[in-house]
């Protein structure tokens, strides 16, 4: 038991912090559902801390920019992604109830909590963002392969920042639009709680920042194969980040999804890149 004093100490201010961020979150939540299932897991938490401080008999404060961190991250981008980002790093907890489960029965049932309890009680939560994700998707997508592509071939076909910056807004715009649209009958003709109406604001809006995420090189830079090459940086960057938020909301392979979808955006942008060389070279075209 002694070598495990440390380790009990730091696993106390983890189910205090814990229980702090879920009470928190209770608390200022709308959804009464989602009320109901934090305050669950915020009582869990508290349960672990008293059986935890009965066993080192001290009391410790919670980490204050934990607490903060995690509270703000929920709130911004959303309860499933900022506390299951949270529980991944709970496997020291759970390898220390694990150790104790030989000689104190109820830390098994602490561990069976903290490994399946907490996770199926995570997936319960009404998720208005995820719901919504496939939306997301469509748009983030559709806009990056399609812009993308259409940006690698305008830049060596027109070779001016400001012609290739005015096409890709007016191609990404209106495309968005379309995308919007297309959204709307699609969900439209679906059976399920997805409103068509927010399904296609999430895919035009998810389109339209992508667009202007995009294009802004060109509209700041005069070089445009560095403008290129940031545009496709910035997409590496918006497929980075967009699949780490969905593997961590939903659980799923971030290096698979990461690398299937950069893998087709920026192979559509070599490809339309070539297209846009040949057919300049074809048509003798000069701008």
């Amino acid at each position: 038991m002694q070598d495990n004093t440390a380790r009990m100490l730091k696993a106390l201010r983890n189910e205090i912090t814990e229980y702090q961020i879920y009470q928190r979150l209770a608390q200022s939540g709308r959804d009464s559902k989602n009320r109901d299932i934090l305050g669950q897991i915020a009582a869990d938490e508290k349960g672990h801390h008293d059986f935890l401080r009965t066993l080192t008999g001290q009391e410790v404060t919670p980490n204050r920019w934990q607490v903060w961190k995690y509270y703000w991250l929920s709130r911004i981008f959303g309860l499933t992604f900022g506390l299951k980002l949270m529980e991944k790093g709970e496997q020291a907890a759970q390898k220390l109830y694990q150790d104790l489960a030989a000689d104190i029965p109820r830390a098994a049932r602490i561990q069976e909590e903290e490994e399946k309890h907490e996770r199926q009680l995570l997936d319960l939560l009404h998720e208005e963002k995820l719901r919504y994700a496939g939306s997301v998707v469509l748009g983030l997508n559709d806009a990056l392969v399609e812009l993308t592509g259409t940006l690698a071939g305008l830049t060596f076909a027109l070779q001016n920042t400001r012609l290739i910056a005015l096409a890709g807004l007016i191609t990404g715009i209106a495309a968005s639009f379309s995308m919007a649209a297309s959204e709307y009958l699609s969900t439209k003709t679906e059976e399920g709680e997805r409103s068509a109406m927010k399904s296609a604001l999430y895919t035009g809006i998810a389109y339209v920042v992508t667009v202007f995420i995009l294009v802004t090189p060109y509209l700041v830079m005069a070089d445009y194969f560095v403008c290129l090459g940031m545009t496709i940086a910035a997409a590496v960057l918006i497929i980075l980040a967009f699949n780490y938020y969905i593997s961590i909301a939903r659980e799923l392979d971030f290096k698979r999804r990461f690398a299937e979808m950069a893998f087709i955006s920026l192979g559509v942008a070599a490809i339309s890149f070539a297209i846009g060389y040949v057919i300049r070279l074809l048509l003798g075209v000069e701008v």
